[in-house]
């Protein structure tokens, strides 16, 4: 379907492509939006090269393609925005901000996952901050059937504490109060979709492996990763004022490349609700 309405160049071996051609107010058309969700299911990370894509436009896209989060504390003009700096001052979250150097899937911790996030580039770091995408669905499908018959069981525990802790290697009382305050919940590696497909659910968040001796969970969990984030599986992006990123959460996991915290970098962030929940 959507070959016929929008221009796809692919970008990575096995993720991503290129969204040319289109305007920002179409992006909320129906038929156009139904074909980037197509394609977005498909390829995992859509890339508008310099769209400069306004955030009404931005917001609208969000919601012909399904519900954008509402943030409690706005920091700009819509609600569906989040601004995505290393600035407290524009961005009062922005410690936290910390823990996306790290692989991840946003929502890890919640029941259900965010169906998919979008950023427009703003200003752009003058050293670092690109954002590199991986494949979860094609990381698992390249598993030998031994693996996939092992891990298709296995249940692992994610915390915010878990990712918190790496970027904080010696945190205070409170800190680590405010983040035991987010549940952990336990997730399955082997994530199969109602779509039939898998992925693998891992990311900084993983912190233990259910009935398994703590270090060797821990080797586990290190060898996926290491296993999803070959090359062959991941796309980096290297941003340009005016870029508009999506990709699908629910199939890939994604971090910031490091940037230093008084860069100029600011990205206006859209997350869509989950619509699925982990299995």
């Amino acid at each position: 379907m959507y070959a016929r309405l929008v221009q796809l160049t692919p970008l990575g071996q096995c993720i991503g492509v290129a969204v040319t051609d289109i305007e920002p107010p179409q992006l909320a058309e129906p038929e156009i939006a139904a074909a980037l969700a197509d394609a977005l299911e498909t390829h995992g990370v859509l890339v508008f090269p310099e769209l400069h894509c306004d955030d009404a436009s931005q917001v609208a896209f969000g919601k012909a393609l399904g519900e954008p989060d509402i943030f409690p504390i706005p920091t700009g003009d819509f609600a569906e925005i989040f601004l995505i700096t290393l600035d407290p001052a524009k961005n009062p979250a922005a410690a936290y901000l910390q823990g996306t150097f790290f692989w991840h899937i946003d929502g890890a911790t919640d029941t259900t996952p965010n169906m998919a996030t979008m950023l427009s580039a703003v200003a752009v770091a003058e050293d670092g901050g690109g954002t590199e995408f991986c494949n979860t669905y094609a990381a698992w499908d390249a598993l030998a059937d031994d693996e996939k018959a092992a891990y298709k069981d296995v249940r692992v525990v994610h915390s915010m504490e878990a990712s918190q802790r790496l970027v904080y290697k010696d945190p205070t009382d409170e800190q680590v109060a405010d983040w035991k305050a987010r549940p952990a919940t336990e997730q399955p590696l082997a994530w199969t979709h109602q779509s039939g497909r898998t992925s693998l659910v891992l990311g900084a968040t993983a912190e233990h492996v259910v009935g398994m001796d703590y270090d060797e969970g821990r080797a586990l969990i290190d060898k996926l990763e290491a296993w999803a984030t070959e090359e062959r599986f991941v796309y980096h992006h290297d941003w340009k004022v005016g870029d508009l990123v999506m990709w699908d959460n629910r199939g890939t996991m994604h971090r910031a490349c490091r940037y230093t915290a008084d860069s100029p970098r600011l990205m206006h962030r859209v997350t869509l609700a989950g619509d699925e929940a982990f299995s």
